[in-house]
């Protein structure tokens, strides 16, 4: 008795249950898609941009506004859509070769590149040249959607950019001094080509890894060059020595050309004084011819006396004598 009254309740619930699941059956989907669609709508509202990234945000396909990094919202539904962008970071782009993993020991990838780095010199040389493009995202809505892959452009400029620049130079040129001068030309043509196409890329820096020449010429281009070295060693050497002597000897010809301009200037001044001398004597002597004679032998006796020690000194009336003079007498002259 007591198991059929137990059996008539649970179906007198169970009915009633169908009952209000019955009035509620044509309220509950729609109910249920539309809090899925809010939650949807919500979480799809709000979006995050890091610290290196600007955000182009677009509505129907337009660009709207740039995001900032920080939190944002934007209308749900495809109505806006959020395009992330990294514009502090520096990218670079590798040509001839490409590096697997960087650290202390940098791992570069075994496969060759010849058919970027091979590039052909103004004088007609092959020379292997791998560098380096570093460039930011400067435009980052001209990036996203002026041009169709914009990476593969600008590697496409820097390619042939460095082909014509380096076709305009000889091979010793790309190989030894040039190097710098390329790279900087390689960075103005190649920055006026991507502004020019829109590509919203600023290129920093266009750095020559390595020069060298190919492998199968690469033992004959080691011949030129070593005897290349070795003449500019010998023109070294002889340039030292010419350093060396010619600057002496130059020195040495100077000395003695000063020397005899001074030799010659004394003996010039010394005859013009002499003879300056020798005319106003003579005009002194057509004036009084004794007594200029008198003066002149005086002078003379003056300067010859003065070199004597001894002196002896006799009348002229008694050298008719035979005078007896001890001429050992030390001094006496």
């Amino acid at each position: 008795m007591t198991e059929n009254n137990n059996k008539t309740n649970l179906s007198q619930i169970d009915e009633k249950i169908y009952e209000l699941l019955s009035k509620f059956k044509g309220k509950l989907a729609p109910t249920i898609i539309i809090i899925v669609l809010c939650a949807f709508a919500l979480l799809s509202s709000f979006f995050t941009i890091k610290p290196a990234e600007v955000g182009v945000v677009l509505r129907f396909g337009k660009e709207s506004r740039m995001a900032t990094p920080g939190l944002h919202f934007k209308l749900p539904f495809g109505i806006e859509k959020v395009y992330k962008v990294e514009i502090e970071r520096q990218f670079k782009e590798e040509f001839g070769f490409r590096t697997l993993r960087a650290g202390i020991k940098t791992q570069y990838s075994t496969k060759s590149f010849i058919e970027e780095s091979l590039l052909l010199t103004g004088d007609l040389n092959a020379a292997e040249v791998e560098w380096i493009v570093q460039y930011r995202i400067e435009n980052p809505y001209n990036f996203l959607f002026k041009i169709r892959e914009p990476v593969q452009t600008l590697r496409d400029i820097n390619e042939s950019v460095m082909r014509e620049i380096i076709g305009d130079r000889t091979i010793n040129e790309v190989l030894t001094i040039g190097r710098e001068e390329i790279a900087v030309e390689a960075l103005e043509k190649t920055q006026l080509l991507a502004t020019k196409y829109e590509t919203g890329i600023k290129v920093y820096r266009v750095v020559i890894q390595s020069v060298f020449p190919p492998e199968r010429v690469k033992a004959s281009f080691n011949e030129v060059n070593q005897a290349q070295q070795e003449r500019q060693k010998m023109i070294n050497q002889a340039q030292q020595e010419y350093n060396k002597i010619i600057p002496r000897a130059k020195g040495e010809a100077t000395k003695i050309i000063e020397e005899a301009e001074g030799y010659k200037l004394e003996r010039v001044n010394i005859a013009q004084g002499e003879a300056s001398r020798f005319n106003s004597i003579f005009t002194e002597y057509l004036k009084a011819p004794e007594i200029t004679k008198t003066r002149i032998y005086l002078e003379t006796m003056e300067d010859v006396l003065q070199t004597v020690d001894h002196k002896i000194i006799t009348e002229k009336e008694i050298m008719g004598m035979l005078p007896l003079y001890d001429l050992s007498a030390k001094g006496v002259k």
